[in-house]
């Protein structure tokens, strides 16, 4: 194994645990695969910085189903091509949209209180 050594300015001091770690994955890694996920880290920190980091599928899953009555579920089933609709041009995702209706459908048999 050859070894090399890089030299980094950082924002903050790492902790003794934050450098044995660093140098574990240097050490295990290849640079390639260290990069690819550096990338990554760095996208996701830019999104999440300018507020446009979207929530993850289960948490936009429970805000669409959370309170809705059996009316409401029923409702919706029966218009679910507009549904659809709203859900596309809020961004969801066709996967995300069939798990809202999944639970919708389970909702609508349940008996109303």
């Amino acid at each position: 194994m050859q070894k090399s050594l890089i030299e980094l300015t950082l924002s903050q001091k790492p902790t003794d645990a934050e450098l044995k770690k660093l140098k574990e994955y240097f050490k295990e890694m290849p640079v390639d695969e260290i990069l690819t996920g550096l990338k990554f880290a760095k996208n996701r920190w830019a999104a999440k910085d300018s507020g446009t980091l979207k929530v993850g599928r289960k948490s936009i899953i429970q805000k669409e189903v959370h309170s809705v009555t059996t009316e409401q579920a029923q409702w919706r089933l029966k218009n679910w091509k507009m549904m659809i609709a709203n859900y596309r041009r809020r961004g969801y995702s066709y996967p995300t949209i069939s798990r809202i209706k999944k639970i919708l459908i389970q909702k609508s048999k349940k008996k109303s209180k």
